[in-house]
């Protein structure tokens, strides 16, 4: 099998070793081998992004609009073609993974059009004759970190913003799913981008990703993946002075009032606990329901989970694909081991499966429901990143909300009520940047700003207008005339 090279400088480079990308739903299927960029191959892409960047900064708006309009449109074109990629390296089902294709599409498309609109403010001076300029610049060289969970929505929502105000950008995506990556790669060098504008390094965290943190080229780091590797990015950027924005952990809540439809905060819960096998980061892994729902809302949720399809991300009818690797299976199993020891009831659920339906070894997992937790159980406390939900119950509407922001995580909150005065009340007492009413806790559109408080988010947001906060630096100008 062919390794799939890096790119640097606009050139296609193979690594001195690869890494192999394997199907969690067939381990089986090597979905192919891809390039591993060392520490001088990496400080290569940082020095050609570094040259290219004082035309880039410079280009026109058209220019940008063209090269991100013609990616958007390449991958909305090829949406199946490259859902079928996503779900094969990633594990979601294949209706998941061409949304998420369908979505950064529409990122590239939206940051296209921000491109031709720069902003800026023109106004006078206290002083007679004298005019002032608000604008906005780019920042330089930009290094974007990227997790597995979402392995070309999270990279469209960084890059696609760099490049429209004029960075230049150093790539490096997970490890662990590289496939999708290099194909997004390869559709921006098709589109033009000048040779050093982009660049992709893949490889290890701990030899590409280092270089990143170290290397006073780097202007800035957007970093979305763990709490503790997101406190290493601060504290490097920290020490020489770099900008940083930070996506990290979250222990959504999704609170039940005796008011809600049972049928809507049954699906809410569902999607929002186990669709892309819990691995997302706005997942709600703790449901808080009072009392007069809670246990009619356990069983219906029982009864829900049973009539879920756990096999094949690539196979029609599929609800739920398999965990992503062996280690995030073994991780999962532990949680519920731990839930067990410290005396919540498993009420449906959270057996390892050896095989898909057709029997292809893989990493399956029916997903876990726990109920009678507590707040202080480490279920309710540590964020798992798999298809496990506890469910804690509360006296009423105080209590739940109380519950809900009993966290050190502040990403996502939802909740389930007919009532306007419960609603308006928990969007604005809820302790997260986004906050759901009647809906999952599945991420926000493409063009509105994604991120959290408190120990999920650092920096400014992502996505939408509010990406420039984060590219760009403002720059003040006088003019006598």
């Amino acid at each position: 099998m062919t390794m799939k090279p890096n790119l640097i400088g606009g050139q296609w480079l193979d690594g001195e070793r690869a890494s192999r990308n394997i199907n969690p739903s067939d381990t089986r299927d090597l979905v192919g081998e891809y390039a591993q960029a060392s520490r001088s191959q990496t400080e290569a892409a940082i020095a050609a992004a570094s040259a290219a960047f004082p035309a880039w900064s410079l280009s026109t708006p058209q220019q940008r609009f063209d090269i991100l309009d013609a990616a958007g449109s390449e991958i909305l074109a090829r949406r199946n073609e490259l859902g079928d990629l996503l779900a094969r390296e990633e594990g979601k089902t294949l209706p998941e993974a061409i949304g998420e294709v369908v979505r950064a599409g529409n990122i590239f498309k939206f940051f296209a059009g921000e491109a031709l609109r720069p902003g800026g403010e023109t106004m006078p001076s206290v002083r007679p004759g004298v005019g002032v300029e608000v604008t906005r610049e780019a920042i330089g060289v930009v290094g974007l970190i990227t997790p597995w969970n979402f392995p070309i929505a999270i990279p469209a929502w960084k890059i696609a913003p760099a490049l429209a105000h004029g960075n230049c950008v150093v790539f490096k995506p997970a490890d662990l799913v590289p496939g999708s990556a290099w194909a997004l790669a390869e559709i921006l060098h098709r589109a033009g981008v000048p040779a050093g504008v982009f660049n992709l390094v893949m490889g290890r965290g701990s030899e590409v990703g280092q270089v990143l943190l170290d290397d006073a080229r780097i202007a800035g780091i957007s970093f979305t993946g763990s709490t503790a590797t997101g406190a290493r990015v601060a504290q490097a950027c920290v020490a020489r002075g770099a900008r940083y924005q930070l996506e990290m952990g979250g222990k959504n809540p999704f609170v039940v009032l005796d008011d809600a439809d049972l049928g809507v905060a049954v699906n809410c819960a569902i999607n929002s606990g186990f669709f892309s096998t819990g691995q997302r980061c706005t997942a709600s892994s703790r449901v808080i329901v009072t009392e007069g729902i809670h246990d009619r809302f356990v069983a219906a949720m029982a009864e829900r989970m049973a009539t879920l399809k756990v096999d094949d991300a690539r196979l029609a009818g599929t609800d739920i694909g398999p965990v992503v690797d062996e280690r995030q299976l073994a991780q999962d199993l532990e949680y519920i081991a731990i839930g067990q020891a410290e005396g919540a009831r498993l009420v449906a659920g959270g057996q390892a499966l050896p095989s898909s339906g057709a029997g292809a070894p893989g990493h399956y997992l029916r997903p876990a429901l726990f109920a009678d937790t507590t707040a202080a159980m480490r279920i309710n406390r540590e964020e798992i990143f798999g298809p496990v939900v506890s469910v804690m119950r509360a006296r009423n509407y105080d209590e739940a909300l109380a519950l809900a922001n009993d966290t050190p995580f502040g990403l996502a909150s939802g909740i389930a009520t007919t009532s306007l005065k419960h609603a308006t009340h928990f969007k604005r007492q809820a302790q997260a940047g986004m906050v759901m009413v009647n809906l999952p806790t599945a991420g926000v559109d493409y063009h509105v700003p994604f991120g959290g408080r408190k120990a999920s988010s650092h920096g400014p947001r992502e996505q939408g207008r509010h990406a420039a906060e984060f590219y760009t630096t403002v720059k003040t100008a006088y003019t006598q005339a």
